[in-house]
């Protein structure tokens, strides 16, 4: 297996807020795009855009890695699969390291003076299962984590990591999750059992579905993700947490 740069080489793009800076969401993109890639299209499909007064918006880009569905060819992808198949094993080694590479983004954001309580982590496809290993099993204390167009394994690690936080009465972030289902790759109920399970594990989720919606981000998608990210990141006048 190719080696994984190590994180201080993973490019970014970033929105930066139009006001002070104090909170971020980190936004990964699906296989075979980039960071640049996903944000140009969420400015397209957003009205108003995905941009905000204090949150500054982070769109990483995984490094190009042998990638097994594409029989090894070199591809932006955050971990290697051995089929994109909602019943096979997860490819532990490449979701792990990369989870240590991603690590070193949400530190900057620390250093930079934003506490994980006042980050989310998602992403779109492959980008939010990556997301969901960040925030159930690296991060739980991000205030919220999102999944479009996503799915985890049917014997995800996740499930076990979040029945366990669960149990010992840790907190979990809570889960945004949205799905068309007209999605002909990653199918409606595939993200559907995800977040069922999620919950039943003990997970809070939300689950948005939208008709006709193939695999892709659509205008009425990012809207309600963007209505929700400001409920779960006030401005600082407003955060009444006392965190």
């Amino acid at each position: 297996m190719a080696a994984v740069p190590s994180s201080k080489l993973l490019h970014k793009c970033v929105v930066s807020p139009t006001g002070k800076h104090s909170a971020s969401v980190i936004f990964l993109h699906g296989s075979g795009d980039t960071g640049q890639g996903v944000r140009a299209w969420v400015k397209e499909v957003s009205v108003p855009d995905l941009a905000f007064p204090h949150i500054r918006v982070v769109y990483p880009t995984a490094p190009a890695r042998p990638y097994t569905p594409m029989r090894g060819a070199l591809s932006n992808v955050w971990f290697d699969r051995y089929k994109i198949s909602h019943d096979c094993l997860e490819h532990l080694e490449s979701i792990d390291s990369m989870a240590n590479s991603l690590g070193a983004v949400i530190q900057e954001e620390i250093r930079a003076g934003v506490p994980k309580h006042r980050m989310i982590i998602g992403g779109f496809s492959m980008g939010g299962a990556m997301a969901l290993h960040l925030a159930c099993r690296y991060h739980p204390d991000v205030a919220g984590v999102f999944a479009l167009s996503s799915f985890l394994n049917k014997d995800s690690v996740v499930y076990q990591a979040v029945e366990e936080r669960a149990r010992a009465g840790s907190p979990l972030p809570e889960l945004f999750q949205g799905h068309g289902t007209g999605d002909e790759l990653v199918f409606h109920k595939w993200g559907e059992e995800t977040t069922a399970v999620l919950k039943k594990a003990g997970m809070t989720t939300t689950f948005h579905s939208f008709p006709g919606l193939q695999h892709q981000l659509s205008r009425p998608e990012i809207e309600l993700l963007r209505s929700w990210i400001l409920t779960k990141l006030l401005p600082d006048s407003l955060d009444a947490s006392g965190q």
